[in-house]
């Protein structure tokens, strides 16, 4: 780190494009944190390192490298909330509906709705086991849901000093303010956390992977009994971006033998994402043979039982962020994807 805020300071160009390649990956779940938007998360990185190169000569090495990119990032997405509604979830907009179709309501915008992003962009391949743990549990909805609750400049001290472990010091340099204001906003934003639900779902092991195998068969199946047994009796279904939501099991039964229903047939796809393992759905075509993309599923699972069935439906950017494509022709093998679960 002080090699490289060294050579940023003697004018080595090479070194800060080293260093923004090196950082990418982090700054995005920076971003994505604050942000709450996997789209926005990366238009701020490039942001963020167009204003690095423009302002390359004002640097003077005082700072590593990361923490000037982190400074810039911080003030690229400062700017982006302001005057901004939360992302939020459809459980946010009131309580649960009835599983008819004509309750599903329209679809809101975009900008209403907490994305899913894709581990392989906002969580390293290698590193500490530690600290990709928590880099992974950082990135859930229930945790980045939460953090939409919270002011812009206190969102960002808790980042920085809860998940990615910066100190009090560190904090206030990079924010502008002093350690005690560090503080104050800290105590505030715990606060608020502890009063939101943050835990739902377990970060799952390699031992689960029968878990995720008996529900991947029973999807592609459409057995809505065996599907059904694997529902926590509080579990929830929701499909951005629809703000009709269900929950608990004899709802979640009645949509997918109804409406739901148009699903059988489907092929699923693993990916990891939002720290946990979910599937790329591809839907039988509805204009003639093969599977066209329907959905990004992010599941959460606790105590062996599925608690959070979420069904992102639009589909045509976030598909190539997974790096699949739109459609499967009849016949064709599946994409290759990444595992599921990565060995700790």
């Amino acid at each position: 780190m002080t090699e490289l805020a060294a050579d940023a300071g003697t004018g080595d160009l090479g070194t800060v494009e080293q260093a923004m390649a090196t950082y990418r990956t982090e700054l995005t779940g920076y971003c994505y944190r604050m942000l709450g938007s996997s789209f926005d998360a990366e238009d701020a990185v490039q942001e963020t390192m167009v204003r690095a190169w423009k302002s390359f000569d004002k640097f003077e090495g005082r700072s590593s490298v990361r923490s000037w990119l982190y400074r810039i990032a911080t003030n690229v997405c400062l700017t982006s909330l302001d005057g901004r509604n939360r992302r939020a979830r459809p459980m946010d907009f009131g309580g649960p509906g009835q599983p008819e179709v004509s309750q599903l309501g329209d679809p809101r915008g975009e900008a209403t709705w907490l994305q899913p992003m894709p581990d392989a962009l906002v969580v390293p391949e290698d590193g500490d086991p530690a600290e990709l743990a928590v880099a992974r549990e950082s990135i859930r909805l229930a945790f980045v849901a939460a953090l939409q609750h919270l002011p812009a400049k206190q969102r960002a001290v808790l980042i920085l000093r809860e998940v990615l472990q910066w100190s009090a010091a560190e904090a206030a340099e990079l924010l502008g303010t002093t350690v005690a204001g560090v503080n104050s906003a800290l105590q505030r934003a715990r606060a608020t956390m502890s009063e939101l639900d943050t835990g739902r779902g377990d970060v799952l092991g390699e031992q689960d992977q029968e878990l995720l195998d008996r529900y991947a068969d029973a999807f592609q199946r459409y057995d809505i009994e065996a599907m059904v047994a694997l529902l926590h009796e509080d579990a929830v279904l929701s499909m951005p971006p629809y703000p009709l939501w269900l929950t608990g099991i004899e709802h979640i039964r009645t949509w997918w033998e109804g409406p739901g229903a148009a699903c059988a047939g489907s092929r699923l796809v693993p990916v990891r994402v939002n720290g946990m393992p979910g599937f790329c759905q591809y839907r039988r075509s509805t204009t003639g043979s093969g599977h066209d993309a329907w959905a990004v599923q992010v599941l959460e699972f606790a105590d062996g039982r599925l608690v959070g069935f979420n069904s992102f439906l639009e589909v045509a950017s976030w598909f190539p962020m997974f790096g699949l494509p739109l459609r499967l022709e009849e016949g064709a093998p599946d994409p290759v994807p990444a595992p599921v679960l990565k060995a700790s």
